[in-house]
């Protein structure tokens, strides 16, 4: 089942992302796209919040993989760690491999901003999630990383951070039996919620 959902703020964004949180548990696999500034970092920073992990997500474009351990005080006491990873200057599968993400995905959520093409063979049970925004009129969604970044060789994680605050589409793909029969309409509480085909079309 795939779901749209429509987020006018950055912090509804990151509420859409905290309702979807309390979904999640250990070992669920969620693969970020869109184009720079769509949003994944935020999203992120929503997720962490509510699994309630070590605080400063920011994209880890230059280190590929933060590890944000779950915290004894925090929302979710024993609740999973958050393994964020940006698998933009990785191009293979074996360059996915030589990170161990394998080590810590059954104590984690992981999280993999530019993970579309290279991170599904980790799990047969996987979020597929796209965003974008509207810049000067212009949507702005998934592709490649050369085409996001317009073929001028700047960094994602440079304008991740800076996110503007501006409307949100957010599509979300529920892949493997791990989620039949999970109602994502328990999302829907920070914008509008439309039912959504496979490839992302309105049914």
């Amino acid at each position: 089942m795939a779901w749209e959902f429509a987020t006018a703020t950055a912090g509804e964004t990151q509420r859409l992302a905290e309702n979807l949180a309390g979904l999640l548990r250990a070992g669920d696999l969620v693969i970020l796209s869109g184009g720079l500034g769509a949003g994944k970092t935020t999203f992120t920073q929503g997720l962490g919040r509510s699994l309630g992990v070590r605080e400063g997500i920011i994209s880890p474009t230059f280190v590929l993989v933060r590890i944000h351990p779950n915290l004894a005080d925090g929302p979710r006491p024993g609740g999973p760690d958050l393994v964020h990873v940006d698998a933009y200057r990785l191009g293979s599968e074996a360059e996915i491999d030589d990170i161990d993400l394998e080590n810590t995905m059954d104590s984690a959520v992981t999280v993999v901003e530019w993970g579309a093409g290279r991170v599904e063979h980790l799990s047969a049970n996987r979020l597929e999630i796209e965003l974008g925004r509207s810049t000067g009129g212009r949507y702005t969604g998934s592709g490649t990383p050369g085409e996001a970044s317009g073929g001028d060789g700047v960094a994602p994680g440079a304008f991740e951070a800076d996110d503007a605050d501006e409307p949100r589409t957010v599509r979300l793909n529920a892949v493997g039996p791990r989620w039949d029969g999970v109602d994502f309409s328990v999302l829907d509480g920070t914008g509008t919620r439309r039912p959504a085909g496979p490839h992302g079309t309105v049914e």
